[in-house]
């Protein structure tokens, strides 16, 4: 039985001197460590910098300015600046720690009339060190330097969502901005129909109905230009508040799209999801967690310690010396735990569950950024098939529209039916133009959405 129990210390005291190594417990993570085995691809979409992937030059220059001045930038590089000090705590506690405590006293003794004082003083330089022989310097030494790797992890995740909102706050404006100089033209174009209403119906060809049916449309474009110009003035602030300065407009150009490089790999499935700063985070915690039960383990081990001390002192016992003395103490200490009613048990059981529950949101992690990044890429590719149908709608309806307004201003007959033909065909072209409009915006956020699930925005 003793020969089990010790066996049983042994392995587990191994245990405790590995590295964090991804365990293979499931095909998720054995596809993981598999793809992490595979050479970084620099054409990999996400790999590529944001300045490759938007090539807008208005676009640069406000990116530019948010990763300048975003707070919550600059708080996550600030987290990375806290725990690096940690590390850099943890790597040194190797190190004995040294303590110079000097002291001093007067004595005062007075026997038959007689009264003298002596002064005594004593300037020791005591140092403790304790030995790793079990790992809880190690272990806490790279809980530290996974925390510093996963804050940086983390500072890559803002840059990313930063990066791709300001993106898709630009390419809404423009869309909207589109949409205005659209509805603004169509207006005019409209305000010209009425006209022609009128003076069709002034010259008996017409019912009074076909000006009023072209009048309303008329007053329905100009109320939808309102609504443009409140969405416009709201856009101009989120932008305002993503780069952080008082709110402004923004002077973008209308109707741009986005669309991603002529040539682009969107990358192994597995390996481009090994990139993103959120599976590196996770990640991280996960080793984080795995050297809290390595910790947690090295608990049930006695810690060896070394003290000596050192110094100057006039005083040695109860005999004066004068002039002063060197003295040194060296001692060793050795704890063991033995009863610690529970504790270190039920850290140890708490320790396992824990990383446990990491290794369930690690996969956890992986799957939805696999969903993240199959969506996305859908996504995309449906956005530029739907948009180069639109355009060929939108170009049929123009001619849809001048064959109508033709046939109305030639026809004698039938007029009632002409009038409606016309009105139909005018609505139907500012939809498909208001369409393909929103198309380009839906294809351009996918592109961005794309490029950040892939932990785009180096």
């Amino acid at each position: 039985m003793s020969l089990v129990v010790a066996f049983s210390a042994t392995t587990t005291g191994c245990h405790i001197y590995k590295k964090f190594d991804m365990p293979e417990s499931s095909a998720v993570t054995a596809e993981y460590v598999e793809a992490q085995s595979q050479p970084v691809d620099s054409t990999a979409l996400g790999n590529l910098p944001w300045q490759q992937v938007f090539i807008d030059p208005v676009l640069q220059d406000i990116i530019g300015q948010a990763l300048d001045n975003n707070v919550d930038l600059k708080n996550a590089k600030l987290n990375i600046d806290v725990a690096h000090a940690n590390m850099l705590g943890a790597r040194l506690s190797y190190l004995p720690s040294v303590v110079l405590s000097p002291n001093a006293g007067i004595s005062r003794s007075s026997i038959k009339g007689t009264s003298w004082s002596e002064w005594t003083y004593q300037i020791p330089l005591s140092v403790s060190w304790e030995i790793d022989v079990f790992g809880k310097t190690l272990n806490a030494k790279r809980s530290a330097e996974a925390t510093y790797q996963q804050s940086k992890d983390y500072e890559q995740a803002v840059r990313s969502q930063i990066i791709g909102a300001v993106a898709n706050c630009y390419y809404a404006i423009s869309s909207i901005e589109g949409q205005l100089d659209l509805q603004r033209q169509t207006a005019k174009n409209w305000e010209k129909s009425v006209q022609m209403m009128k003076d069709v119906w002034e010259a008996g060809n017409t019912t009074a109905a076909a000006v009023f049916q072209s009048s309303a449309q008329y007053e329905s474009i100009l109320a939808s230009i309102a609504d443009l110009e409140t969405s416009l003035h709201e856009m101009n602030n989120t932008m305002s508040l993503l780069v952080g300065v008082m709110p402004q407009t923004w002077a973008i150009p209308a109707a741009q799209s986005m669309s991603l490089p002529a040539e682009y790999n969107a990358g192994v499935p597995m390996v481009a999801l090994a990139n993103r700063p959120d599976v590196r985070a996770q990640e991280r915690s996960l080793a984080v967690a795995y050297y809290a039960t390595n910790s947690a383990r090295a608990a049930f081990y006695p810690s060896l310690s070394i003290s000596p001390v050192g110094g100057f002192t006039n005083s040695l016992g109860s005999t004066v010396f004068n002039p002063g003395k060197w003295f040194i103490n060296l001692a060793g200490q050795l704890t063991a735990p033995l009863f610690m009613r529970g504790q270190n048990i039920a850290r140890l059981k708490a320790a396992k569950a824990q990383q446990e529950q990491s290794l369930n949101s690690f996969e956890n992690t992986l799957m939805k950024a696999s969903a993240e990044v199959g969506s996305a890429l859908v996504t995309y590719n449906n956005a530029v098939a739907k948009e180069y149908h639109l355009a060929g709608q939108v170009e049929n309806l123009v001619k849809a529209v001048d064959v109508t307004e033709t046939l109305f201003l030639h026809s004698a007959t039938n007029y009632n039916t002409t009038y409606l033909e016309v009105i139909t065909a005018q609505q139907n072209l500012l939809g498909a133009q208001m369409n393909f409009l929103n198309c380009q915006l839906s294809r351009s956020q996918a592109a961005i959405n794309l490029y950040q699930s892939l932990g785009g925005g180096r």
